[in-house]
């Protein structure tokens, strides 16, 4: 991987906003530092790079932090060389952005309902339903953006495949935890051949955790909130 800029990451190894923006690093072929932030006891380089939302991802670079990770890939696309993530066509670069926007405000809600914010099966069963849509609505996206090539970036990973791909670890876990198939060639056999694509890029195998160690941090993350929420006084 080339260097020369001074790279640090703050992040935690599950975000799937963080894992954004290690996969644009190691796209372009970047060295950088890790350091995990323990979000229970953030740090003070944590709050005083990103003092507005004081949220990881934070990228900085020769000591000027960068937040928000979309931004943040933006960024590590125009400052640094190496494959274009976002296409130099004005136009392009506006539908990506607003697919990119889709991902995170559609894909990420209706997959944390099921695993987290539903309180009733009633609400995790409208997460279930929201996640096909936004699924089946991606698929329709990719058909178009792509142009029948390999990823919505066209022959080249752009900013799309990132903030999909970025979630790809916490889909499958989705479906180890619900017991049920979402990404199914038969359904939607242009995003599961995606997945497949992406899944083995070498910078997807940097970036993407283990689906089990996911499972694991899912599960663990569900008793701490159901013991909360049993400590609760009722009303």
């Amino acid at each position: 991987m080339a260097g020369g800029d001074d790279l640090k990451l703050l992040g935690t190894w599950a975000s799937p906003f963080a894992i954004r923006v290690k996969f644009a690093l190691a796209l372009k072929g970047l060295t950088y530092e890790y350091a995990e932030e323990d979000l229970a006891s953030k740090s003070e380089l944590l709050l005083s790079s990103n003092p507005v939302h004081k949220k990881i991802p934070v990228l900085i670079h020769n000591g000027m932090p960068v937040c928000e990770s979309n931004v943040i890939v933006q960024y590590v696309d125009e400052a640094f060389a190496g494959p274009s993530i976002l296409a130099a066509d004005p136009y392009e670069r506006a539908i990506a952005r607003f697919w990119a926007a889709y991902v995170d405000d559609k894909l990420l809600a209706s997959w944390a309902t099921i695993l987290f914010r539903g309180k009733t099966e009633e609400e995790k069963s409208e997460g279930k339903k929201a996640l096909l849509a936004a699924l089946e609505t991606l698929e329709e996206a990719l058909a178009k953006s792509s142009d029948g090539k390999g990823f919505f970036g066209g022959d080249n990973v752009g900013l799309v495949d990132m903030a999909l791909g970025s979630q790809l670890s916490w889909l499958k876990a989705v479906e180890v935890m619900s017991g049920e198939k979402f990404i199914a060639s038969d359904k939607i056999p242009l995003l599961a051949a995606w997945m497949a694509r992406f899944s083995e890029l070498d910078a997807a195998k940097v970036a993407l955790p283990d689906v089990d160690k996911v499972v694991e941090f899912a599960k663990m993350r569900q008793a701490r909130m159901a013991a909360a929420a049993a400590r609760a006084p009722s009303n």
